[in-house]
């Protein structure tokens, strides 16, 4: 990462990538927060619509069956006759009245029995009480969790279980009238509705904090005991709106629905409690939380990845640049070019410099040296000896022999000095294995029946380009330090072939070996750049100019073979 930190334009755009990053991950992990409590609290609010709905048919149906109770005591006259028993009398009264009353062919009507067969079991243990009310006092009967009847008579009006509140349950009253006389009302019931065995029906839903609201302020737990105070009820209550949210202080904020009863003065009151909806949810949160800073970290890593390739390739473009200014065109290391803009132009600037290189090589400083080194061809390879004793040969022979292969011998040479002096100096291996053999040819007649020579090359390596008569002081070489005159097989071979990534032209001949101190002298000799009088003046100019030509893509090896004679190996890479 440090490498394009170094660069401003870099450390200003990651900041800014992280800036907007870290920005656009807040947005997404709250609002997907914000989503997932919506939704729960949307869940919380179904199940309290549900809860409410069932708390109210409940009631309806309490309140339908009392109704049906009360047409039934008017339509039957003998279960009137004993729910007047029951009004005006004591316990003893009322079971003396009963059977004082009753007929012999007829069977006793109870109506505390009744009520409990039709009344208390069609509601299913939502009717907790009932007492039946005149301006002198009350009798009443009530009915336990197991459905047992136990009464109490003459209880005054003021005592206190009679007293309403939600903690008991919801007291709905109907006038007794005397049957024979409607608008005397003879008495009142008030059937008394259980809070515990109604809300207990609404516990099975998945409600946080709910409770009972009456008119008066008074509150009935039904869930939620263990968030605390009834704090959160009685501000809920105090609300206006229908639900919402609500700061309790700190960090206690609910999410409320209020629902209002249209059958007794109560609201039933729901809560959500945020900070323990959090704690319940904590563990979905926190993978939203992870999931999305592991999202952020990879987006900045991937940003952070691409940067710092582009800043490569941004400092891979500006040595470049510079390598130009200062004309150094020393092979650079090659880049991996990435597919962009940035490694578009990287591409093309190394090609540049690749092509100024070959350019400035192959038109000024290979001219150069070929001056050099034709100068010192003149001096030092081209012996003139070597024109004067195979002139004196080819005459000598002539005078003897008086046969054509004299005149060949002439027109070859002359053929030979021809195309050195008019051929290009850049020419094709082909062209130069062409020079190498007139050479030999003058070279089988200088030395008759005891030097010959093979060449065995490739078509493919016969078009590539090369520098003008390289070869032939290689070849040189041989007669000048490895011919054996008192040899009748003197043998120099020439193969080229071509290679995975590269083309070989070896020069092998079957000589004289070079001593190994020698030997090592002479590849120190070829490896140094310096311009110094050496002893291997015609091995070194060939591989210097060789080296000005091809660049790092040519490597010369010369080494003694294992018989006898020498081997020198020419290696030019492909591309």
């Amino acid at each position: 990462m440090g490498s394009f930190w170094q660069i401003k334009i870099y450390r200003n755009k990651f900041i800014a990538y992280t800036v907007f990053v870290v920005a656009i991950g807040l947005v997404l992990g709250l609002m997907t927060c914000a989503v997932l409590i919506y939704q729960w609290i949307e869940g919380a609010r179904n199940e309290a619509v549900s809860a409410f709905g069932r708390v109210e048919s409940e009631l309806q149906y309490d309140t339908d069956r009392i109704e049906a109770y009360m047409q039934r005591i008017y339509s039957n006259d003998r279960l009137m006759t004993d729910v007047r028993y029951f009004l005006g009398n004591t316990a003893e009264g009322y079971l003396t009245s009963r059977l004082e009353y009753s007929l012999y062919n007829e069977p006793l009507v109870s109506f505390p029995e009744d009520m409990r067969a039709f009344l208390y079991s069609s509601m299913k243990g939502d009717l907790t009480q009932v007492s039946l009310h005149t301006e002198n006092g009350a009798n009443l009967v009530r009915f336990s969790n197991s459905g047992n009847v136990s009464f109490r008579f003459g209880v005054p009006n003021t005592d206190e279980i009679f007293r309403e509140n939600l903690e008991k349950g919801f007291v709905y009253r109907k006038k007794l009238s005397d049957p024979n006389q409607i608008s005397r009302q003879i008495g009142e019931f008030r059937f008394l509705i259980g809070s515990e065995p109604l809300f207990r029906k609404i516990l099975g839903y998945k409600l946080d904090i709910a409770a009972a609201v009456s008119g008066t302020g008074e509150v009935y737990m039904i869930t939620g005991m263990d968030h605390g105070t009834q704090e959160m009820i009685l501000r809920a209550a105090e609300e206006t709106r229908n639900s919402g949210f609500s700061s309790l202080g700190g960090l206690k904020n609910v999410f409320f629905m209020n629902f209002h009863s249209t059958k007794f003065d109560y609201r039933l009151i729901m809560l959500v409690d945020l900070s323990h909806l959090m704690r319940e949810k904590a563990g979905i949160l926190a993978t939203i939380v992870g999931s999305v800073l592991l999202a952020m970290i990879s987006v900045l890593m991937l940003i952070s990845y691409n940067m710092r390739d582009d800043a490569r390739f941004l400092k891979h473009i500006i040595n470049s640049i510079k390598r130009v200014k200062t004309a150094d065109f020393t092979p650079n290391s090659p880049a991996r070019y990435r597919r962009n803009e940035y490694g578009m132009i990287a591409r093309e600037l190394d090609d540049m410099v690749h092509e100024l290189d070959k350019h400035i090589r192959t038109e000024y400083l290979l001219k150069l040296k070929q001056q050099e080194t034709e100068m010192k061809a003149l001096q030092h390879q081209i012996n003139p000896h070597f024109l004067y004793n195979t002139l004196e040969s080819i005459r000598s022979t002539a005078l003897l022999h008086k046969d054509v292969d004299t005149a060949d011998a002439i027109a070859t040479l002359g053929s030979l000095y021809r195309d050195i002096v008019h051929k290009d100096n850049i020419i094709t291996i082909g062209e130069e294995l062409e020079l190498l053999q007139k050479f030999l040819s003058i070279m089988e007649l200088k030395y008759p029946g005891r030097f010959y020579y093979q060449i065995d090359v490739e078509e493919p390596l016969l078009a590539i380009s090369t520098v003008k008569f390289w070869m032939q002081p290689l070849a040189e070489n041989f007669f000048v330090h490895g011919f054996n005159p008192s040899s009748e097989f003197n043998l120099l071979v020439v193969n080229g072939w071509e290679e995975e990534g590269r083309f070989v032209l070896e020069f092998m001949d079957n000589g004289k070996s070079i001593p190994e101190a020698r030997l090592e002298e002479v590849r120190r000799c070829l490896d140094s750049r310096e311009d110094a009088p050496v002893r291997s003046i015609g091995l070194k100019n060939v591989y210097t100019r060789l080296s000005f030509f091809y660049g790092d893509a040519f490597r010369m090896e010369i080494e003694n073979n294992e018989e006898a004679g020498v081997k020198i190996t020419v290696i030019i890479s492909k591309g």
